[in-house]
């Protein structure tokens, strides 16, 4: 009954005739101009192939796959089957004689709008405070309000109810946290500054929709205004928002009772969380300015604010105070936070205090522009080098970033192409979140070709795209509700909750970890490292999903939706 359910809710396309797992396709689907590869992994070596409408199973390409090549991180023997010169729109199967068929998938501009619709909403079913209800179209998955109220933790140097709610719960767990919430946000908020666009006329479907702000914004001033009440009166950020130790697998209105966490000690605030603030509502203030002139002020003087207290307190680092478990996003070097903030300061305000701190910095982290491990929570420095350059700097400095990123990205480009999955992953990266490694990889090259184009980027940005979305090992669509063979089992805490089997829609898997970090991974085999996976709830290591990933996932799905 629950399986019937899930299905008629998540409103999937009818399911293909008996598809097999040894043919990896893009499950959202391919542009109509552009690369369009597929996988075949068989112990069957496959010569021919055609692509088939399934309306009718016409033939609409014929084609030959390639010799087969063995991949090294899944030790798979992998043939391709390129179809890139078909030219017609529509919704195809690929047919491999004697192997079978894949799972259905689209060609077309708008390819992946839904996907994007789906990550991007997902934000909304991540909400805390308030009733969250995903309906009509995912009608059963809702909660009540939650954590409508919390209180100062003794590490906070303060005592009390604290008049805090709202924000995005991070991950699997209903903890929110300053740091992530920073790389989370200023991810989405440069997808509007780059594909605004192109994301404006998207409609979400929230309790906020038809006010005349985009809806993107809209979504992501839930979160902004959560950590605007996360600013001290001194200017600083507590780190976070939490219990003392996760909670149970109960929906969020049942969780505990959330408590602001500190340093435990004077200053009580933290130098990353205050810097990563600082950047995020410099950009904030710029995005809403041409929405809201109050709130573009209110975020403006509170990134100013930011900054005063970490020019003063540079290096506050944050661990876990004792007796509490949560989460920590702990980081020992916050000047690459403080860098971030000086960057998107001088870019909204254009001030000579910021440029002057970017330009006598900047130098010690031009190295974090690099082809193995972008950008992620603990290491921003590329987001402000890159925003130096977006914001019009023509400088030494700017060169400098420009010809980084480009040596970065033709090393990239070409590692991905050496793939067998042509994802951008080196063996060092299947980690805990390799799957927003790859996401991540995809933001460098999209930045990668805004500030030098290259169609080699923007092509390799999509076979990161492509390796979520299916065209992986495991013939797997890394994001709930996407595709007719996505992942069920996330470790996050109202899809085991709910009652319903289906998970909640639009979240990204945090895919194959070779480090082991739980029970479910450590009993697997023997594997290679992009195999080193299993779809099961209590794999946090490799099945959690996080806002951060699921934020640099919509950014990549932002650049390939139309451009008009």
């Amino acid at each position: 009954m629950k399986t019937a359910l899930a299905l008629l809710v998540l409103s999937l396309p009818a399911m293909a005739a008996n598809p097999t797992l040894e043919i990896k396709v893009d499950q959202a689907g391919y542009l109509l101009r552009g690369p369009k590869v597929a996988m075949v992994v068989s112990a069957k070596i496959g010569t021919g192939f055609t692509v088939c409408r399934t309306t009718d199973g016409s033939v609409v390409f014929s084609g030959q796959l390639s010799p087969g090549a063995r991949d090294a991180d899944s030790g798979d023997v992998v043939q391709q089957a390129d179809f890139s010169k078909l030219a017609e729109k529509g919704r195809f199967y690929i047919d491999v004689p004697g192997i079978g068929r894949s799972w259905n998938f689209n060609v077309g501009a708008d390819a992946f709008t839904r996907a994007y619709y789906l990550a991007m909403r997902s934000f909304y079913g991540q909400r805390c405070g308030t009733v969250v209800d995903l309906g009509p179209e995912f009608s059963v998955f809702k909660h009540a309000a939650c954590h409508t109220r919390a209180e100062y933790h003794a590490s906070s140097g303060k005592t009390g109810p604290a008049n805090i709610t709202g924000g995005w719960h991070d991950a699997g767990d209903y903890g929110r946290y300053v740091v992530n919430s920073g790389i989370t946000t200023g991810t989405l908020l440069w997808t509007w500054e780059l594909f605004g666009p192109r994301v404006a006329k998207i409609g979400l479907h929230i309790p906020e929709s038809g006010i005349g702000i985009p809806d993107m914004l809209s979504e992501i001033r839930w979160n902004l205004n959560w950590m605007l009440a996360m600013q001290d009166t001194d200017g600083g950020l507590w780190q976070k928002e939490m219990t003392e130790q996760f909670g149970g697998f109960v929906m969020p209105e049942k969780d505990g009772l959330h408590t602001v966490i500190g340093t435990g000690k004077p200053p009580y605030k933290s130098s990353c969380a205050t810097a990563d603030f600082a950047a995020v509502m410099a950009i904030a203030s710029r995005a809403y300015a041409p929405y809201d002139a109050t709130f573009s002020r209110k975020t403006s003087d509170a990134a100013k604010r930011a900054w005063q207290w970490v020019e003063l307190n540079p290096n506050v680092i944050f661990r876990n105070p004792p007796g509490v478990h949560t989460g920590e996003y702990g980081d020992n070097d916050c000047g690459d936070e403080h860098l971030w903030a000086a960057a998107e300061l001088w870019r909204t305000t254009k001030d000579k205090a910021y440029a002057e701190y970017f330009t006598g910095h900047y130098g010690s982290y031009t190295s974090t522009i690099r082809a193995v491990r972008p950008q992620d929570w603990q290491y921003v420095a590329p987001m402000a080098l890159w925003t130096w350059v977006l914001g019009g700097a023509n400088d030494h400095a700017a060169k400098d970033i420009r010809e980084r990123t480009q040596k970065a990205a033709d090393q990239i480009v070409a590692r991905s192409l050496q793939n067998g999955y042509r994802t951008s992953l080196a063996p060092t990266d299947y980690i805990w979140g390799s799957n927003g490694l790859a996401a991540n990889y995809g933001v460098e090259l999209v930045v990668a070709n805004a500030l030098h184009p290259d169609a080699r980027y923007a092509d390799a940005a999509m076979d990161n795209l492509h390796y979520l979305l299916g065209r992986n090992a495991f013939s797997l669509s890394w994001v709930t509700a996407v595709g007719e063979h996505a992942f069920q089992h996330p470790h996050h805490r109202p899809s085991a909750a709910d009652g319903i089997e289906a998970p909640w829609p639009g979240l990204l898997s945090g895919g194959p970890n070779r480090d082991r970090e739980d029970m479910v991974l450590k009993a697997l085999p023997d594997l290679p490292p992009a195999k080193i996976y299993a779809d099961d709830q209590n794999s946090y290591a490799s099945n959690e999903n996080a806002i951060n990933w699921n934020a640099a996932l919509v950014f990549l799905l932002a650049s390939a939706l139309p451009a008009n």
